[in-house]
């Protein structure tokens, strides 16, 4: 079976499509079978990374490992059982055509609670949840106590993690391996940084996650969205971006997947 990667954040803005792109990218540069879904049906941030990556491709003439995304198929909802959500069959359907074809399946869930995001948690064999590197977006995991900052009590997304861990257990499915990952950390604000980072240490080992620094704020990461390349594309395009801050970003790549502990992966490529 397909192992399964969520990516999943209930606010936006988080880095999810460029977390899910430069992890795909990864693993198939590696040469293993990646299946790509994006669940979230309007804005398609990841589906359209990929349309952009083939386009390039296709304008350039160059050939570059490109994950298998797929657009979730429709389903006749007059061959629905009682009472089956239409989601849920569209899902599981996407699934069931990747698995056979895939090592790994990419999935990543739209910036809000929806009944898409929902069941692709509890399908998840490793979750990674991005975290703007702020007390803000600290709110999705935990509330705090506004005075002293201490954690109050697990979120409704932590919940809802609790409930798929749950699921999982019942069908007597491995437990999610769910890795936080602060993004957009910055060289400025080490007070607030510190205090950002003992909370999540503290939270970790109340409701079972591990912490793993992710993608700085890079002008780069935006850059390279329109032509659908990632960083570990660029000594491949002959574009001249290996300039110090892109090599620094291409070693934060190789970090997060090492943190990753995927199966049969390691961070070199």
């Amino acid at each position: 079976m397909a192992h399964i990667i969520v990516v999943g954040n209930e606010k936006g803005g988080s880095g999810k499509s460029t977390t899910c792109m430069h992890v795909a990218t990864a693993l198939v540069r590696q040469g293993f079978r990646v299946g790509g879904l994006d669940l979230d049906l309007r804005q398609k941030s990841f589906g359209r990374y990929i349309e952009n990556r083939r386009a390039y491709l296709a304008r350039t003439g160059l050939t570059l490992p490109t994950p298998d995304y797929r657009d979730l198929p429709e389903v006749d909802e007059s061959t629905l059982a009682p009472g089956e959500n239409p989601f849920d069959a569209r899902l599981s359907a996407a699934v069931a055509a990747l698995d056979p074809v895939s090592d790994f399946i990419i999935i990543d869930c739209p910036g809000s609670h929806t009944r898409l995001s929902q069941v692709a948690h509890s399908l998840a064999d490793t979750l990674i949840t991005p975290l703007n590197d702020s007390f803000v977006d600290f709110d999705l995991l935990a509330r705090t106590d506004p005075e002293t900052g201490k954690v109050k009590g697990p979120s409704i997304y932590s919940e809802m993690v609790w409930n798929a861990r749950q699921l999982r257990a019942q069908a007597g499915l491995k437990p999610i391996d769910w890795i936080v990952l602060r993004n957009r950390l910055g060289a400025q604000q080490m007070h607030n940084k510190k205090k950002v980072g003992a909370a999540l240490e503290e939270l970790s080992k109340r409701i079972g996650f591990r912490v793993s620094p992710g993608f700085s704020e890079r002008v780069i990461f935006r850059e390279l969205f329109p032509r659908g390349i990632t960083l570990l594309d660029l000594k491949d395009t002959g574009v001249d971006q290996l300039n110090i801050s892109n090599i620094a970003a291409r070693q934060e790549v190789r970090d997060l997947m090492r943190e990753l502990r995927l199966p049969g992966v390691t961070p070199e490529f």
